[in-house]
């Protein structure tokens, strides 16, 4: 692999220059009065990334999969009775991190090719006259199949069930990257990482809870120390942290946030369909299906491809990075040899993911796929030079230092 090269993986993702140099920083002391005085605002931005006025956020030494066990943790309890949508890799992992805490979990398995469904939501909710379940679990953005789930459809449905059961969501591919409304949504509990749309490496596991959801946390029976809520929420708010934090990262983070809120939330969102957009169309111009069968579900964060019958989308991903010097995404779980990947979030510009789609081409014609050269290329570029008339943005040159209200 070059390291000249842009990677097209779901992350971690592209880091741009400034948040790197951001994040090069001496020791620092985290006891320091100066470290204190970082943290509300900190705080406070987070909060308009996850678009919420009223939820309360915390930030764990972590990756998403320790902001799930956060969120599960803090909340519920040992044999409580939950409902998830399991339909690609993530979604199924978020169960399995449930059962092993003892929690039973009412699983819809839908389509891998499709999102989570809210009709079969509601109708388990109706059923459930008990109110026995707790928490209704949903991944927002698939970073298995490229499928997004509509978050204020489920709302509806669990609305819809008079359910009181909490509203989970996994937002790690999505927030900072796709149209996310914590507060409008009614989501009880979203989870992000430092290493997809906040444009830093993995380490950071993000935490937003709503004020039901921290009332739930005051009889959560599951156990938990490292990532106890109640303890770090009353440590930040005394500006620390319970143990050491990685302060580099929270200092990529803060340089990030300042990238993203000047950009304007409005325009990242627009940005990331602009770029997946270009790379539908390079699918479409090859004749290769998505994995995604609906495109008004298709994620902006990464495209899920499937190959040919014949092929292998594996060696594909390694014959880009072996001849190439170039990372893609394989298939995973059900989709392993049957897809690539091509992650398009974060830090990227149209220029950038011309020069990814161009290397999976030359890899698929030297592997006999049956595309014509330059197709796929021909179509992005016509797209891009339509979607991005007045120029891209420039992520790393803010036009101006104020950042947008968007909570």
């Amino acid at each position: 692999m070059s390291l000249a090269n842009p990677v097209f993986i779901p992350g971690p993702t592209n880091l741009p220059d400034s948040v790197r140099r951001a994040i090069d920083l001496p020791t620092v002391d985290h006891r320091s009065p100066a470290f204190a005085e970082t943290l509300p605002h900190l705080f406070g931005r987070l909060k308009k990334i996850f678009r919420t006025k009223h939820a309360k956020v915390f930030i764990f030494p972590g990756t998403g999969t320790g902001g799930w066990e956060a969120t599960i943790a803090n909340t519920l309890s040992r044999g409580d009775r939950i409902l998830a949508c399991r339909h690609g890799v993530f979604s199924d992992k978020w169960i399995k991190l449930c059962q092993n805490f003892g929690l039973v979990v009412d699983i819809i398995d839908c389509d891998w090719r499709g999102p989570a469904d809210p009709n079969r939501i509601e109708d388990i909710l109706r059923a459930d006259t008990g109110k026995q379940i707790k928490a209704v679990l949903a991944t927002h953005n698939e970073t298995a199949t490229g499928v997004r789930s509509d978050l204020a459809a489920i709302r509806d449905a669990i609305d819809a069930a008079g359910s009181d059961a909490l509203f989970f969501v996994d937002g790690v591919s999505s927030i900072a990257s796709i149209d996310f409304r914590m507060d409008e949504w009614g989501v009880d509990a979203a989870v992000t990482g430092s290493q997809k749309g906040l444009m830093l490496p993995a380490g950071l596991a993000i935490v937003a809870l709503s004020e039901r959801a921290q009332q739930a946390g005051h009889t959560a029976g599951l156990p938990r120390f490292f990532f106890d809520c109640n303890q770090m929420g009353q440590m930040t708010a005394a500006g620390g942290f319970p143990y050491t934090p990685p302060m580099q990262l929270l200092s990529g983070l803060d340089h990030a946030l300042d990238l993203l809120l000047t950009e304007g939330l409005e325009q990242v969102f627009s940005r990331h369909f602009k770029m997946a957009e270009g790379v539908r169309q390079a699918a479409a111009a090859w004749n290769l299906e998505l994995c995604c069968q609906d495109l008004q579900f298709a994620s902006d964060t990464v495209t899920t491809i499937l190959v040919p019958e014949g092929f292998d989308g594996d060696k594909l991903v390694s014959h880009a990075y072996g001849r190439y010097g170039m990372s893609f995404g394989v298939g995973l779980g059900k989709l392993a040899g049957k897809a690539f990947r091509i992650g398009h979030l974060g830090a990227l510009t149209e220029a950038q993911a011309l020069s990814g789609l161009a290397i999976i081409e030359m890899a698929m014609r030297d592997l006999g796929y049956p595309i014509a050269s330059g197709s796929g290329v021909a179509a992005a570029q016509e797209w891009y030079r339509s979607a991005f008339q007045n120029g891209a943005v420039p992520i790393e040159s803010p036009e101006s230092s104020a950042v947008e209200d968007v909570a």
